[in-house]
């Protein structure tokens, strides 16, 4: 076989990005004195692996890419043995120069988007060497567990679920039951997360945006507990709270927007009214607190234990079971009191339930934001009166002028989708 090869523009962009893709990590290898690759034998391993992938082409083989792998590994290996470097063993450079052979390859083969995705995620990954250590020096065992219990529900027993409706009514699908426990195991483990890496550093704002992210009930309990044992610490503990609650409200709003975008229009006019409402008592917080460099953290449950992540699965399944029933026995009031009740503890299994049924087509647009919108009027009258009961009268007053403007706003969006088409 001799053909004749042709060089058209899409082979010299391929050739310009894989060596490109080169020259990009070997960039950020000239920035480590041990390496033993740098700027220049980086772009010639991405042009290396794009030429092995034309030789690929042409003889239909795969043996030019296991051959150049295996070279580029033994060639920098050789390296780093005829120099050791006590401090630095040379694994990262290793792996980076042969993900940069690979890369190349896959840029000849049409992959070039692919490629470049990849090549900038592991540059950062280079870069933020020292960054990533200090996180994760952060992380405490109970941490460990947590991110490894996390990958045990998404990427072991998420997968191997049947896809399937079960049950009376159909509602029940042990696959989406498991994702919405993945959904919200994987952003209260996010705001964990970030508030176990920022800490008291940038104060409380920070901290009530993630506690909000974490569990808005924690942290109304546990501020308000401090604000009973320190009364002068009341104003700060209300503008925790009360970001706190309204970050609740918008994190049930994006997770309703991007399971059913369809309902975004009824969704913004239900909360938009109640977060304009309580910008108003939050900035008069702003206005009055003095500004504290020792806001306390709250110490929130880990998000990621197996049995709270059981709990949840089980009362999402059991509210979407009797949301189903009600709805078919007496209609949409009946899912309404499920939503006032189910909202005293938990905002997001009849939210979740409901957008199920909208999913499949056994609930209404109008009914599935109503009851929404109930579990979160529920859920801030709940922590409103936990809050005053446990923080005392100082307290009471600031979150009392706080939370109920917002549930209000929420009352009244609920008028507007009653009225509106």
């Amino acid at each position: 076989m001799n053909p004749e090869l042709s060089i058209d523009p899409a082979q010299i962009k391929a050739i310009a990005v894989a060596v490109g893709i080169g020259l990009l990590m070997g960039l950020e290898r000239e920035q480590r004195p041990s390496a033993r690759a740098g700027l220049r034998t980086f772009a010639l391993v991405g042009l290396y692996g794009a030429l092995n992938g034309l030789l690929a082409s042409v003889t239909d083989s795969v043996w030019p890419l296991l051959v150049g792998t295996l070279l580029v590994g033994v060639m920098i290996i050789a390296a780093y043995m005829r120099r050791p470097d006590p401090l630095d063993p040379g694994t990262t450079t290793v792996v980076a120069l042969l993900l940069c052979h690979l890369l190349g390859f896959m840029v000849w083969s049409g992959y070039q988007q692919l490629a470049i995705m990849i090549a900038v995620g592991t540059t950062v990954l280079l870069y933020f060497k020292t960054t990533l250590r200090g996180w994760a020096a952060k992380l405490t065992p109970r941490d460990w567990t947590s991110i490894l219990q996390f990958c045990v529900l998404s990427l072991v027993i998420l997968p191997v679920l049947p896809n399937e409706d079960f049950g009376p009514y159909g509602a029940l699908n042990p696959y989406q039951v498991w994702l919405m426990v993945v959904l919200i195991a994987g952003v209260s483990l996010a705001g964990y997360a970030a508030l176990k890496l920022v800490g008291n550093r940038y104060g409380a704002p920070i901290v009530g945006i993630f506690g909000g992210l974490v569990s808005s009930t924690a942290t109304t309990l546990v501020f308000a507990r401090d604000a009973k044992e320190r009364p002068e610490f009341s104003p700060t503990a209300a503008l925790v709270i009360l970001q706190a609650n309204l970050v609740m409200v918008i994190r049930v709003a994006i997770v309703a927007a991007v399971l059913a975008p369809e309902l975004l229009p009824l969704i913004v006019r239900v909360v938009a009214p109640g977060l304009a409402l309580g910008v108003i008592p939050l900035a008069l917080n702003w206005r009055d607190l003095r500004q504290k460099s020792d806001s306390p953290v709250p110490d929130t449950k880990n998000p990621m234990e197996l049995r709270a992540a059981l709990t949840f699965g089980g009362l999402y399944g059991v509210v979407l079971f009797i949301s189903a029933w009600l709805s078919e026995a007496v209609g949409n009031k009946g899912l309404y009191l499920v939503a006032l009740a189910s909202g005293l503890t938990d905002v997001d299994a009849i939210t979740l339930s409901s957008l199920r049924l909208f999913s499949l087509e056994r609930l209404a647009a109008h009914p599935t934001v109503t009851a929404a919108g109930l579990a979160m009027i529920s859920n801030l009258a709940f922590k409103a009166g936990m809050a005053s009961f446990i923080g005392g009268r100082p307290l009471t007053k600031r979150v009392m002028l706080g939370m109920a403007p917002v549930g209000l706003g929420i009352a009244g969006g609920l008028a507007w989708v009653g009225l509106g088409p």
